[in-house]
Order: C-alpha cells, then structure tokens, then sequence
C-alpha cells in the first residue's frame, strides 16, 4: 500500500512539474531502439553466424573509420588484426555454438584495426543474440576506444617498474 501512495504522489508530482520537465511521451519501440544505437556513445556492431557486420553504428564508424556502407557485408576482419584473425575465429564460433560467451559482463582489451591501417586499443564486451525462438542469430559487441589511457598507462608501468628495480638496487646496498 505505501509503495502505491509513493507511485501515485511521484506521478501527481509529474503532472505538475512545468512542461520542460515532464517526462517524453514513449516512442514506438522500433524508432526508439534506432534511436539508440544511432546516438549511442561506443561503437555498436553486430555480426551474423558467419561473421558478416550487420549492423555499424556512428560511433562504430568514429572509432574504426569504416563508413557503415562500406563495412555492412564485410567480415570482422576488417577491424581485427592479422596476427588476431584465427584465436578470434576459434572464439567467435565457440561462443556461437555454445550460445553465450565466457565474456558476457565483462570488459577486455584488445588490439584493433582502423581503415587506414592504424592500430588501436579498445575495450569491447560481447553478447550472443539469439531470436525469439532461441536460436542464436550472431553476436554483438560494444567498442570504445581506449588507446590514450592505454599508452598512458603502458607509460606508468614502465616508470613503475623502473622505480621498483632502483630502489631494490638501493635496499641492496648497490
């Protein structure tokens, strides 16, 4: 009964709240899940049984500088470094056939490839998406790119390291 007479206050509290604050009225879901994945921040790209990129978001297009017309109908490879190509493959179907990922929930770094050949760092995490009836129609990952915080961290354990082994040469009288 108290969390109905919150609902209902929370919902009064709403309705008179000046226009600029109330909340949009829901859009249908199709134009809604559109919207999404055009504005989403990080690069959202989903590939079907075979590999082949489906969908290539704006950001998928910032981040890899693959327009989505010339990266739809294209293979992964197009972002995945050469000497990556085959553990990435044996994965990518492993997970397929398995019907989920041993990644799901997590965030793992790894090398990638832009269209002008550049390597870069991103974080991704994965899903396996599976239609209504539960048949696994690919997989999707989510990409941002983490180059910058790479480096800059590749910098600090360097120094890191040097640190530890001078004062480890000074501990040791030498």
């Amino acid at each position: 009964m108290l969390m109905m007479q919150v609902a209902l206050m929370a919902r009064k509290e709403r309705a008179d709240a000046p226009e600029e604050n109330r909340p949009m009225p829901p859009l249908q879901d199709a134009v809604a899940t559109e919207l999404l994945v055009e504005q989403a921040p990080d690069s959202m790209i989903f590939a079907d049984l075979e590999g082949i990129i489906r969908a290539w978001n704006p950001a998928s297009e910032r981040i890899f500088g693959h327009a989505a017309a010339d990266a739809i109908g294209q293979t992964l490879d197009i972002i995945i470094p050469e000497s990556l190509r085959e553990a990435h493959w044996q994965g990518y179907d492993r997970a397929l056939a398995a019907g989920d990922t041993k990644y799901r929930g997590q965030s793992l770094p790894t090398k990638s490839i832009k269209a002008d050949g550049t390597h870069i760092y991103v974080e991704l995490s994965f899903a396996i998406v599976h239609a209504p009836d539960g048949t696994v129609i690919g997989a999707m990952a989510h990409a941002r790119d983490i180059t910058e915080r790479f480096e800059r961290d590749k910098i600090t354990r360097r120094r890191l390291r040097e640190l530890e082994a001078a004062n480890a040469a000074a501990e040791s009288g030498g």
